[in-house]
């Protein structure tokens, strides 16, 4: 009788995660086609080696959510929300957070890239100091999860580190969601939109941003229960 109970709680659990993950992907997709709008059509284009700054610094953005911010929410779920053989979701779970870190990390260097076009002073406000912080302790966090995970390790060494693992991981999409809302506000305030309309479109484009850690963050704390 009991093992039937827990049988239809966790089945009632795993249905709410994966509708969860539902709402994740809808606004997850609904911030790329925000983000590309505003940059294509407001902000000139993307372009890492172009001789324009506007266009250089555009690719921070980009990868920044796309890459970094999208692609790392997805290896949380993928983790516990796809059907697989728990090896097979630690390889992907894995892959795609390397994948986040990389071009994270090709983001931040297109910004530092636009400073020096632009003779902009360095790691200035509050939106850099996050940022800087979160790519930092991401790549410890990957670090950790390689060394504790991937390597050979006694169960209970694993055990004792997995609760510290999901939330380093849930702490680091919250604050990489907080960098980039500090950076659509700060783009906002110190260099004027052109329009209302691309001000409206920035703030549903960070009202997405943030549903989507919401709803990744809601199906990665149900999945725990599956």
């Amino acid at each position: 009788m009991h093992s039937d109970h827990q049988a239809t709680v966790t089945h009632n659990y795993r249905r709410s995660a994966s509708r969860l993950t539902i709402f994740a992907h809808v606004f997850g997709i609904l911030a790329f086609i925000l983000m590309l709008v505003w940059l294509l059509q407001y902000r000139g284009g993307i372009e890492y080696d172009s001789y324009d700054g506007a266009r250089v610094f555009n690719v921070h953005p980009f990868l920044m959510f796309c890459g970094f911010i999208f692609l790392s929410g997805e290896a949380m779920m993928v983790y516990k929300t796809v059907k697989a053989t728990h090896m097979v979701q630690k390889m992907v779970h894995m892959i795609f957070q390397l994948g986040a870190f990389v071009l994270g990390v090709v983001g931040i260097c297109a910004v530092f890239k636009f400073h020096d076009m632009s003779n902009v002073e360095d790691v200035y406000s509050l939106h850099s100091w996050i940022g800087i912080a979160t790519i930092t302790l991401f790549a410890v966090q990957w670090l950790a999860g390689l060394i504790s995970f991937m390597a050979p390790q006694p169960e209970v060494t694993r055990h004792s580190l997995l609760p510290w693992h999901i939330c380093g991981g849930r702490t680091l999409l919250y604050m990489s969601i907080a960098a980039a809302l500090t950076g659509l506000m700060e783009k906002a305030t110190f260099q004027q939109l052109q329009s209302d309309r691309e001000g409206r479109l920035v703030n549903f484009l960070g009202l997405c941003i943030l549903l989507f850690g919401i709803f990744v963050d809601l199906s990665v704390a149900l999945a725990r229960y599956i």
